[in-house]
């Protein structure tokens, strides 16, 4: 079977000293150490913004993380990614604080908001809530060490299926796994991900995220 093809999207306001290579670079690096992924990078000052239609064209899968720039991205841009999501089906993965980016607030339909949020370098204990999930293969509940905590509510529509849940030292929780059909396409948001530090070189996340490569590509 041919490999997954997929567009790691970043906007590249990620610390150098953190993520030396962006961020994609790091997403991209652990996915093409798997067999069934080839992986490449975007950013947003590619020509066409790294989205342009070849690009999209031919991915199965766009993974996305944002922070500081997502009103930079262009109308236009985001409306090519959520006509390939509901259209052509290609899969849409947004990371941590890419809940607020245009794309996925177009394929939700809401703002997308949180109840809040702290930056305090507290661990994050995620438990697998449904562990016979495509996503959740070979993943037990673990502790991501230092991490920006997220509260609910988190303004989405109610997921499909919420894979991974959550909580902090303060007593927040958030469903930080949640997929959803829309239209064509598959949709799973993983809340995991904090610029300033090194969450996307864990081995259970780079895990994770290579899962939710194979189920929103409908390999799962």
């Amino acid at each position: 079977m041919e490999k997954i093809q997929v567009l790691v999207w970043s906007e590249r306001s990620e610390p150098a000293t953190v993520y030396p290579n962006g961020i994609n670079g790091a997403v991209a690096e652990g996915l093409n150490a798997t067999d069934d992924v080839a992986a490449q990078v975007a950013d947003i000052d590619m020509p066409g913004q790294g989205l342009d239609e070849k690009l999209l064209s031919k991915a199965d899968v766009l993974m996305w993380w944002g922070h500081q720039k997502h009103g930079q991205v262009s109308d236009e841009a985001a409306a090519r990614v959520v006509t390939h999501v509901k259209e052509r089906g290609m899969g849409f993965i947004p990371i941590h604080s890419a809940h607020y980016s245009k794309p996925f607030k177009g394929l939700m339909g809401t703002d997308c908001g949180l109840g809040g949020w702290r930056e305090d370098d507290k661990p994050e204990r995620i438990h697998v809530v449904m562990p016979a999930h495509p996503i959740a293969e070979g993943i037990v509940d673990f502790i991501v060490p230092k991490t920006e905590m997220y509260s609910e509510p988190f303004a989405v529509p109610p997921p499909d299926v919420v894979v991974f849940e959550g909580r902090f030292e303060g007593g927040e929780y958030f469903r930080s796994g949640c997929c959803w059909m829309v239209g064509n396409g598959r949709v799973f948001y993983f809340r995991p991900g904090h610029e300033t530090l090194p969450i996307m070189f864990q081995d259970e996340v780079k895990k994770i995220l290579h899962n939710a490569v194979r189920w929103v590509a409908k390999r799962t």
